[in-house]
């Protein structure tokens, strides 16, 4: 098993951990914003599923028909999170609707509020592991995870706050104020990761900061070329897609450029980790003077 795999496992179980704490707060409770709570958990165990499933899948090689591999797959898990969290919003408005006209104060408040307390910190924790080995393994599907469980511990902390306040003032209104509340914050989450999925799906170019790097390390890598141009990035999962034209003086042999693009490519993946580098020798008549000058 994979350590992406691995780690997609343990986001399951303690998912499946958190929404049992929460399961029995909000049953204790009755409480309208517990239920928002406990409802946002849902969704995290439906897309550490999917997310389980992306990575399995994605971990699959290259095949003969997917010759760049599978990793593209830990996409479509980020927008079935969004999805999700889309579908968990409007549950919540619905019950929001019903708890403002028949408004309920919580039952065993102090019983309540303490298991999710334990539920917060569990996640808290977890999501900040998770948000590491996301990046360190290049798991766009664990990345995703990790950002939609630290929005979860935002909003359960307003949510621990609020329904404290409830018990200890009497103002019921309070209860389906902060479960709509909770329903608009995951709505800006699930619409963020539905943005960011897409323009994955889009073979959107790498961030500005990673290109920056990337034209940096083809300048100082090139040397004995003339320059590079037609940069083009582009990601899939965890790897990272980089093609270019690279313009050699016209008396250099092949072997000599050829030393060249494998000092360039073997720079390029130390530092992106999985890539997949394309370079296109051309003699200096193809110069264009508009690319990367290569120092």
């Amino acid at each position: 098993m994979s350590p992406t795999e691995r780690t997609a496992w343990t986001s399951l179980g303690v998912g499946l951990s958190v929404l049992a704490l929460k399961g029995a707060a909000w049953w204790l409770t009755g409480s309208t914003a517990l239920f928002a709570d406990m409802l946002e958990t849902v969704v995290n165990v439906a897309a550490a599923s999917a997310a389980l499933a992306a990575v399995r899948y994605s971990a699959m090689p290259a095949d003969e028909n997917h010759p760049y591999g599978h990793a593209k797959v830990e996409y479509f898990s980020a927008v079935l999170e969004g999805a999700l969290i889309l579908v968990a919003a409007s549950m919540i408005l619905q019950e929001v609707y019903q708890a403002w006209f028949r408004p309920r104060a919580p039952d065993q408040p102090l019983v309540g509020l303490a298991l999710s307390a334990v539920a917060t910190v569990i996640n808290g924790s977890w999501a900040t592991v998770l948000r590491r080995r996301g990046k360190r393994l290049g798991s766009p599907a664990l990345v995703a995870d990790s950002h939609y469980l630290m929005s979860d511990v935002v909003t359960s902390a307003g949510v621990i706050a609020g329904v404290g306040l409830v018990a200890a003032t009497g103002l019921l209104w309070l209860d389906p104020v902060l479960a709509g509340a909770t329903a608009v914050m995951i709505l800006f989450s699930g619409a963020r990761l539905l943005r960011e999925s897409v323009g994955g799906l889009m073979d959107e170019a790498v961030r500005t900061g990673e290109l920056a790097n990337i034209r940096n390390l083809v300048s100082t890598q090139a040397e004995g070329a003339i320059e590079a141009h037609d940069l083009r990035t582009r990601r899939a999962g965890r790897i990272t897609f980089v093609e270019f034209h690279l313009v050699v003086p016209g008396a250099m042999t092949v072997a000599e450029a050829h030393v060249i693009t494998d000092r360039i490519e073997a720079a390029l993946k130390e530092s992106l980790g999985s890539a997949v580098i394309t370079i296109h020798v051309e003699p200096e008549g193809k110069a264009k003077h508009s690319g990367v000058v290569v120092l």
